[in-house]
């Protein structure tokens, strides 16, 4: 660029540019530059994809299904609701006449108190639960313990689930246990890039057979993870968790899946005793 008295010469312009025009020009640039960042913030480009989510993320030698019920409980009537619950749940669980299982029913310790949380599953997926579902209406004593039950809740909530690929399926273990619920809430549009990381961190997490099970959501709360464990006690679980930072890449699976969440909830649980998670 060669200068003159008023303005500028461009190289390969034979007429000069007044500084106006350079201001203009250069303004314009600029709001087209902060334009395509402002729009960068909120558009993303997706890789187009022929299966669906939980076709990708879901264990495919097995149409399993689980339900994990919240139950709230009146704080005055959380013995009489535990009573009840070890009475009729499992017969219905030892029972196969119902292709369902009882994977493990809990009382919260810490977390949202006076709470009940039930786990079950469901071998033939959607056809097995509604199968389940008519067969209890003509149960007698599950239809007296729902109508005892409804009088004991303050509110109630439940999930379908389907198992990450990468997890343990839940199986039966002798106590005495406590288990951990990690709840995440994460962002819609990051399950997949969630279960990509997560299918090399589980290894860091099996040292003391604590990885229990990993779910994710299709009914209910959407894109909702939930993550079971089982230690010995409150201090083998710090231990645990802490001996996770010694492994190489346990940092970098943390500092990825992090933003990818909304929101998260613990709850440390406790079995109740026909619960055959111990």
């Amino acid at each position: 660029i060669h200068t003159f008295t008023h303005g500028f010469y461009v190289i390969g312009l034979r007429a000069p540019i007044c500084c106006e025009c350079i201001v203009i020009l250069s303004a314009s640039t600029n709001k087209n530059r902060e334009d395509s960042w402002f729009k960068s913030l909120f558009v993303r480009k997706v890789d187009p994809r022929k299966d669906a989510h939980s076709q990708l993320l879901a264990k495919k030698e097995d149409t399993n299904l689980y339900k994990i019920q919240f139950h709230n409980v009146k704080p005055e009537c959380l013995d009489a609701y535990n009573k009840a619950s070890e009475e009729v749940l499992p017969s219905i669980n030892a029972d196969s006449h119902y292709p369902c299982e009882l994977i493990g029913t809990w009382n919260t310790w810490y977390g949202e108190q006076d709470q009940a949380v039930h786990l079950w599953r469901y071998r033939g997926g959607y056809p097995a639960l509604t199968e389940v579902m008519n067969k209890l209406r003509q149960n007698k004593e599950f239809m007296e313990y729902r109508n005892e039950r409804g009088k004991m809740l303050l509110s109630r909530r439940n999930q379908l689930l389907l198992e990450f690929s990468f997890w343990n399926e839940p199986t039966p273990r002798p106590g005495p246990n406590i288990y951990e619920l990690r709840s995440y809430q994460l962002r819609p549009g990051t399950m997949i890039e969630w279960g990509n990381y997560w299918a090399r961190a589980i290894e860091f997490r099996q040292q003391n057979s604590e990885a229990v099970g990993g779910f994710f959501s299709q009914i209910g709360s959407l894109y909702m993870v939930h993550h079971l464990w089982a230690y010995k006690d409150l201090q083998s679980r710090e231990d645990t968790r802490n001996a996770a930072w010694q492994h190489e890449g346990w940092d970098e699976v943390v500092y990825y899946t992090v933003p990818l969440i909304q929101h998260m909830e613990s709850r440390i649980m406790i079995p109740m005793k026909t619960s055959p998670l111990k």
